[in-house]
């Protein structure tokens, strides 16, 4: 059975010498595996180049049996997004994006607000010329609302120290060792009351940025069943350092 649908690549694997397998968000049937045939060579129908991380695609496939590897009969660019591969600064946070959405959804069920907000991101770091330095710091706290785990913003003078446990700020600090101190909160503070839209107003210092991404990873950690540490983040700090 045929089916089509518009998806977001978040993770690629080499399967054999002329196959992928592509770990993609659809817009129809939420996370979803494939299988394509791919080539470099012109009389390759599937060019491999189509999928690039956070490539937006058309995919007409063959809906597997088992809900296993969907085989991908043909495949178009659905959104063209020419910067971000063109641009070292957002091909990294591209890269960040993808393995962080790749290693934090679960659901294979359709969810339109979610999709919808993946196709926003990607549409920021495109068509943006500001400057875009902390926006997977932004990302990730947005993408804690869509995952139910946002942060609590009752940060005060009474309530200095973020509790990652119980995703709020409170008075003193914890019994365990997984809160913020009283700087980083109140960095974490400032990306909170900054809207999505309005991410390029903020300025981070170097140490900050580095403190804050490692302790929302953390966070990720312990609310994300599954979640482990990213790599990609090395990437980051490298381009943006």
């Amino acid at each position: 059975m045929l089916f089509k649908t518009k998806g977001v690549v978040l993770h690629t694997l080499n399967y054999s010498e002329n196959s992928i397998i592509i770990k993609a968000y659809t817009e129809n049937d939420g996370l979803q595996s494939f299988i394509v045939k791919t080539g470099r060579s012109k009389k390759s129908p599937i060019k491999s180049g189509l999928f690039q991380p956070l490539s937006v695609l058309c995919m007409e496939s063959y809906q597997s049996k088992n809900q296993g590897l969907h085989h991908i009969k043909e495949v178009s660019v659905a959104v063209q997004r020419m910067n971000i591969y063109y641009d070292t600064r957002k091909s990294a946070i591209a890269f960040f994006i993808a393995e962080l959405l790749h290693k934090s959804l679960k659901e294979d069920s359709p969810n339109k607000n979610l999709f919808d907000f993946i196709l926003k991101t990607i549409e920021i770091i495109d068509k943006t010329e500001e400057r875009i330095a902390d926006f997977h710091l932004f990302f990730m706290i947005a993408l804690s609302k869509h995952l139910g785990f946002f942060p609590r913003n009752n940060f005060d003078k009474q309530h200095p120290i973020f509790n990652m446990m119980e995703g709020c700020f409170q008075e003193h600090l914890p019994e365990h060792s997984y809160y913020t101190d009283k700087i980083i909160s109140e960095h974490l503070h400032l990306l909170l009351n900054t809207s999505f839209d309005n991410f390029s107003c903020i300025h981070l210092k170097s140490d900050i940025k580095k403190e804050l991404l490692n302790k929302i990873i953390n966070y990720y950690c312990i609310h994300v069943n599954g979640f482990h540490s990213l790599n990609s983040h090395i990437v980051l700090e490298e381009v943006f350092n």
